[in-house]
């Protein structure tokens, strides 16, 4: 097994040698990984791998060789997962029943009837297509299906449809102290790293003092001021609903650019940009911040990156109260106007793939909004925005 491993990678183009080999085995034998592909595919990568160029190409070769590896405990230890569990009044439904049941036929016709609806319900409701209740095809409610609607008492989404959300919700915030794989990341990030010269002279130029020395003919020791990084950027984090599937990517890139840039800024959103941000997930509630204040805070010097997959109900980006979470005085996209007025320097990095961005209509708005500066949150979309910024 292992043999035919090695093989396969130098086939893959990984330079691996017979020593990388070796020190594998020695490894094994040692029990360093024991009964977990997991803890293989550490070791082994950081035996054979030495250049992080090679990462794709030895994760796909491990991929193919090791597919279907896994370790599974006594069968007594398993047990049915709780969402199993839950919702056992939730319909579930084919493609065609899908199909037949239509939305309310715009966001101010979805409003007016949930008004309609509580004040014309009494008790609690479950299936059907009309009250609020759960299961069901009902616009209003929870762990149903309905191709537009509000979501009422539900932990979390399935369908990705809701245009507003009832609930109150909590996010985590991400971790700048994440290391694994933000090499590359920083990599492409040092492409809008500009120094200067900046402060008192109280380093020693060392060309300059041999130079001088040599054409004077006795020591010369000159000084200059220490090199700074002078970009500055402000980061705005899409964080919660669909982007939860997204976090580890998107805390490589906070823990990157927090080393790479000695001047940057960063606050959460949750969707769409509206008139609040916040710096702190868990007090998200209690300590917002105008975005007016931050507008008018940090000049346009700054380089402004959006991050998120601009995945929502396109409602919340072209209409007065279209946020899921509160009414909104103004459309989202009168916002991302003002930042774009005020920072000509603006990109928007999206973790979603860039094939399916057609697929998917508010990514498409905002997209437009951002005179198309969106790229894929890949290390070649990383590189392009960077070239973007820095036009």
């Amino acid at each position: 097994m292992f043999i035919n491993f090695f093989y396969e990678l130098k086939e893959a183009k990984v330079p691996v040698t017979l020593r990388e080999y070796l020190t594998l085995m020695e490894a094994m034998k040692l029990n360093v990984a024991q009964f977990s592909v997991n803890e293989f595919y550490y070791l082994s990568r950081s035996a054979l791998v030495k250049d992080e160029r090679n990462l794709d190409k030895f994760d796909m070769v491990f991929g193919k060789h090791f597919k279907g590896l896994e370790f599974i405990g006594e069968a007594h230890s398993k047990e049915l997962p709780e969402e199993w569990l839950r919702s056992i009044g939730e319909r579930f439904l084919t493609d065609e029943e899908k199909e037949l049941i239509e939305s309310m036929g715009g966001f101010e016709k979805l409003m007016e009837m949930l008004k309609q609806r509580l004040e014309e319900q009494k008790k609690k409701h479950e299936g059907g297509n009309k009250a609020i209740g759960t299961g069901g095809t009902s616009p209003f409610g929870a762990d149903g299906y309905n191709p537009e609607g509000v979501r009422i008492g539900q932990k979390q989404g399935r369908h990705g449809r809701a245009v507003k959300v009832w609930d109150k919700r909590e996010y985590k915030n991400l971790d700048d102290s994440v290391e694994l794989g933000t090499r590359n990341i920083k990599v492409a990030l040092r492409r809008l790293r500009r120094f200067a010269r900046e402060g008192a002279q109280d380093q020693l130029d060392l060309p300059g003092t041999i130079r001088d020395t040599a054409r004077n003919g006795y020591l010369d020791i000159k000084m200059e001021a220490e090199r700074r990084n002078k970009i500055k950027v402000l980061i705005f984090f899409d964080i919660g609903g669909s982007m939860d599937a997204h976090i580890r990517t998107c805390e490589e890139l906070f823990s990157a650019a927090r080393t790479e840039f000695k001047h940057m800024e960063y606050f959460y959103f949750h969707n769409c940009l509206y008139e609040h941000l916040w710096k702190d997930n868990r007090r998200r509630h209690n300590e917002k911040i105008p975005t007016w204040d931050i507008l008018n805070k940090y000049g346009s010097d700054y380089k402004v990156i959006f991050v998120g997959d601009a995945t929502m109900s396109p409602y919340e980006i072209t209409y007065p109260g279209g946020s899921v979470e509160h009414w909104n005085e103004e459309a989202g996209e009168v916002w991302y106007q003002r930042v774009l007025d005020i920072y000509p320097k603006t990109v928007w990095l999206n973790p979603v793939a860039k094939k399916h961005w057609e697929y998917t209509p508010s990514i498409q708005v905002v997209e437009q909004l951002m005179a198309h500066r969106m790229y894929p949150l890949t290390l070649g979309g990383l590189d392009d925005a960077m070239k973007e910024l820095n036009r």
